[in-house]
C-alpha cells in the first residue's frame, strides 16, 4: 500500500488550534507517567531525548460499537451524511446494523483522522501526540522500554510483514503491555493527532520523497537507531497518509492531559 496525498497547512493550523481538554480520567484510561523516550529521528538542536508528561490513554482501541453510537449522537459523522473533505469513499464501508452485533467489539477501522478526533472531542478527549503514542508502544509485555529488545522488535517486525486479516479480535482480548495498555501492536495500525510533523521539511514540493527516503542511506544516517525498522514502517505509513484517508488496518485510541500538567 503506497498512499501519497498531502494535508494542506491552512486546515491542519486550524484544527491543531484547537484548546486541550484537562479532565480526570474514566476507569478505561490508563494513567502514562512522566518519562524520556528516544524518537526515531534526530532532532536539529541535537537533544534526542523527549520528555513524554504524565497523561492518560485508552485501555483499549475504540471499538465499532462505540464508534456506531457515536455517530447516532452527531449524525454529520455517520457515512450517509460526512462530506468528502472529511473522508474518502472507503469512509466506514464496513458498517451495517445487520452484522454490528458481529463486530461489536473489534476495533473501529475505515475511519478518517477527521472523524476519529471528533469522536474523541465528543468524550473529552483528543487523539494522542505521535510521541506519546511512541512512548507507550516502546512498552513489551514486562517492559517500560522494550525498544532494544530483539525478540520483541522481531515480533512487532513479524505482524508488520503480515497480509491484513479479515476478522479483527476483540479489544478486550488483545494483549497487555507494561502500562497495561491493550492491543498497542499485532492488531491494526493507529492514527495520531499529529501525524504529519514527522517528517516535515516546510517546502512542500520536497515532502512528496519522505517516505522513500525512509529506507535509503539518507534516511538511516539521520536516525538515531538504523536499526529500528519497525519505527521506520511506522514514520513511513504518517507520512504517507492524509487526513481524509480511511484504511481497513488503521484504528484508533484517545488520550487526554493529566491534571498534574495543569
Amino acid at each position: 500500500m503506497h498512499i501519497n496525498t498531502g494535508l494542506s497547512v491552512a486546515v491542519l493550523c486550524l484544527v491543531l488550534s484547537a484548546p486541550m481538554v484537562f479532565a480526570r480520567a474514566d476507569d478505561d484510561m490508563v494513567l502514562i507517567k512522566t518519562g524520556h523516550y528516544t524518537p526515531l529521528f534526530k532532532s536539529k538542536e541535537g537533544n534526542n531525548t523527549i520528555t513524554v508528561e504524565p497523561f492518560y490513554i485508552d485501555r483499549y482501541l475504540v471499538t465499532n460499537q462505540q464508534f456506531y453510537q457515536f455517530t447516532k449522537r452527531y449524525p454529520k459523522w455517520d457515512k450517509d451524511n460526512i462530506k468528502p473533505i472529511f473522508s474518502d469513499v472507503n469512509y466506514l464501508k464496513h458498517f451495517s446494523t445487520d452484522i454490528m452485533d458481529e463486530i461489536a467489539l473489534q476495533p473501529v477501522t475505515n475511519v478518517s483522522w477527521f472523524a476519529a478526533r471528533a469522536y474523541c472531542h465528543s468524550l473529552e478527549k483528543r487523539l494522542p501526540t505521535m510521541n506519546e503514542w511512541e512512548y507507550v508502544a516502546k512498552a513489551s509485555n514486562d517492559l517500560a522500554d522494550g525498544s532494544q529488545d530483539p525478540e520483541y522488535r522481531q515480533e512487532i517486525l513479524d505482524w508488520y510483514a503480515r497480509p491484513a486479516i479479515e476478522k479483527l479480535p476483540d479489544v478486550y482480548t488483545t494483549q497487555a503491555n507494561y502500562w497495561n495498555v491493550y492491543g498497542m501492536h499485532g492488531v491494526v495500525w493507529e492514527l495520531v493527532d499529529d501525524f504529519n510533523t514527522s517528517l516535515v521539511t516546510g517546502e512542500s514540493r520536497g515532502d512528496t520523497q519522505l517516505d522513500k527516503q525512509l529506507f535509503c542511506g539518507a534516511g538511516a544516517a539521520s536516525s538515531i537507531d538504523p536499526g529500528d525498522y519497525v519505527a521506520f514502517m511506522r514514520y513511513a505509513m504518517r507520512s504517507s497518509y492524509s487526513a481524509h484517508y480511511t484504511i481497513e488496518s488503521l484504528g484508533f485510541r484517545c488520550a487526554k492531559d493529566s491534571v498534574e500538567k495543569q
